[in-house]
């Protein structure tokens, strides 16, 4: 039963980069092992693990549009970074394996763009703002890599204590 859980686990981690809800399949993993094997992950480990899979996507949506910030971009290029992700992210579906990422990726760009551009931006100023917002959804989705390594780390001592 144990090998379930660390497939769950790892298949969870493969879908973060690709904007899929990764680390809501590993809580979803540990809650059905702990009903499976009654005992083996506990209440407050179900529950904190929940709340760092929710921290985590806080982080990531915050982290793109102070990214988007920090390159000189106005709140609407921050917005429009963090909408874009979204939407390039769904759109990207479709295409194999990548278009997700890819479609996140160009996502923020586009929509820091965008964001600059209907501020009076120049082309200069719009393009090094969008920059940033790619930057910063490069960092916010290693951040959330990195939290689903320590959630499936937490999850498995625990199911093997």
């Amino acid at each position: 039963m144990i090998l379930l859980l660390v497939a769950a686990l790892l298949m969870g981690l493969l879908l973060i980069p690709f904007g899929l809800p990764g680390l809501w399949v590993m809580v979803g993993a540990a809650l059905a092992y702990s009903l499976v094997v009654p005992g083996a992950i506990g209440t407050v480990t179900l529950i904190l693990v929940s709340l760092a899979a929710l921290g985590a996507e806080l982080l990531e949506w915050s982290v793109t549009g102070r990214f988007t910030r920090r390159y000189g971009g106005s709140r609407r290029a921050s917005w429009g970074a963090i909408l874009g992700s979204m939407v390039g992210a769904i759109v990207g579906v479709p295409l194999p394996i990548v278009g997700s990422v890819i479609g996140a990726f160009a996502g923020a760009f586009a929509g820091a763009l965008a964001g600059e551009f209907t501020r009076g931006s120049t082309v200069a100023v719009a393009g090094r703002v969008a920059t940033g917002a790619l930057l910063g959804r490069a960092a916010a989705t290693a951040f959330k890599v990195g939290i689903g390594v320590a959630m499936s780390a937490w999850i498995l001592v625990t199911a093997l204590v």
